[in-house]
């Protein structure tokens, strides 16, 4: 780790020295109270609602899908204190309209996602909502609309000023994977019950415990890890956890570390899985198969009061479990699992964390983002950045006949 201290020095100020210059917003999102306070104000309107559309796709939908299950594993849980919530992140029109005919207008609001306000999908989404509530509503339907969008350009801050849709901004220079602590993420889990204040105040501390530059930063060293792992021929992170409610907090850590790192043919691959279960599935594979790959377990403290009960049958001798925690039990699987991953020439990072709160959770998106930022920087890409992502829609733009693109249409249709 030591060896790696210049570079890690020299990677940390560099992510200073962006956000000194007016970039890099997410880093200091979480003293943004002014946001919060309007969240709140905004809140016993939207709780109103009995449903919650959320249009969005990539960023602008897995953070706030990771925060609801996370906490709202099901959806009609005694604490759910908001409406219920449903994100479509894709164009499929099967879903689209199971979804729409479950809904009833007058109890729904819509809240599309959008930092450019002109992601085609989101946009598409858009018009069969916006029809969907004018048909039911068509005097009132823009009050069953909430755009979170660019604050001063594309088409959806158009149709707030348009039509007098109430909004919310997106920061300048914030890519949708490093937005979850913003509007994008919070409105939709504020509404839903989820105590932000405590969300962004875990933040706020994992800022300042994650500023110092040496290395018993946990960002630093994470990192470091990584990128030497990288460097030894490791081609795959898989983020493991225990917890089923963890998985899609899985999706996010993928998009943010894939679309960050991914760039000039480099970076570690992305995945995931969730043991027990996967355990039975990849277990196998991460065992005996290409040693290309390392795992970063993320580790919560054991929970619950279920104890195994007696058999008096004693069948096949399990009573061995008799008087032990489930949790116990799942605490010696995570144990067994690594030590024998670990033997198999599976090298293993644990991150450990208290519990499954608003103000941990809160701290650990912050953990992951600014270690992100130094891991991209380190291997020697712009983290902050998406070419890649701009070429499928250049493709699909032409192949839309979207205006501005005839050329690019007939050379790609040529080649289909």
């Amino acid at each position: 780790l030591r060896l790696l201290e210049p570079q890690l020095d020299s990677c940390n100020a560099r992510l200073i020295g962006e956000v000194a210059s007016g970039k890099l917003p997410f880093l200091n999102l979480p003293f943004r109270s002014s946001l919060t306070a309007r969240l709140k104000a905004l809140t016993p309107q939207l709780r109103r609602f009995k449903h919650m559309v959320v249009l969005g796709i990539g960023g602008s939908a897995l953070g706030t899908r990771a925060l609801q299950k996370a906490f709202f594993p099901q959806q009609d849980l005694p604490n759910h204190q908001g409406p219920w919530l449903w994100i479509l992140d894709n164009v499929d029109a099967d879903v689209l309209e199971a979804q729409m005919s479950t809904l009833n207008p007058e109890e729904t609001i819509v809240v599309p996602v959008s930092k450019s306000g002109g992601t085609i999908e989101t946009l598409a989404q858009y018009f069969f909502m916006k029809a969907w509530l004018q048909r039911a509503l068509p005097n009132t339907w823009h009050e069953h609309m909430l755009l979170v969008t660019d604050e001063k350009k594309g088409y959806l801050r158009e149709e707030a000023d348009r039509h007098n849709i109430v909004s919310l901004p997106v920061p300048d220079h914030l890519g949708g994977r490093y937005s979850v602590l913003t509007a994008v993420g919070l409105l939709p889990i504020a509404a839903a019950g989820l105590d932000i204040d405590q969300l962004m105040a875990g933040a706020q501390r994992a800022m300042e415990a994650l500023s110092a530059p040496d290395l018993d930063n946990p960002a630093w060293q994470y990192a470091a890890a990584r990128n030497a792992l990288y460097e030894s021929g490791k081609k795959v992170e898989l983020l493991v956890c225990y917890e089923p409610s963890f998985r899609f907090f899985s999706e996010w850590w993928k998009q943010l570390y894939g679309e960050s790192e991914g760039k000039e043919n480099k970076g570690l691959f992305p995945a995931s899985v969730e043991f027990t279960a996967d355990l039975h599935s990849m277990g196998q594979y991460i065992q005996q198969g290409e040693r290309l790959m390392f795992e970063t377990v993320v580790k919560f403290a054991p929970k619950g009061e279920f104890i195994i009960p007696n058999d008096p049958a004693n069948v096949d001798g399990l009573n061995f479990l008799s008087g032990k925690p489930l949790a116990f039990v799942a605490e010696q699987a995570m144990r067994g699992t690594i030590l024998a991953h670990v033997d198999g020439g599976v090298p293993n990072i644990r991150i450990e964390i208290p519990e499954i709160s608003e103000s941990v959770i809160g701290g650990l998106l912050y953990f992951f983002e600014k270690a992100c930022g130094i891991s991209g920087y380190m291997l020697g890409v712009n983290p902050f950045d998406q070419p890649g992502v701009e070429a499928y829609k250049k493709n699909m733009f032409a192949l839309l006949d979207k205006p501005g693109y005839e050329e690019a249409s007939k050379a790609i249709k040529a080649r289909l």
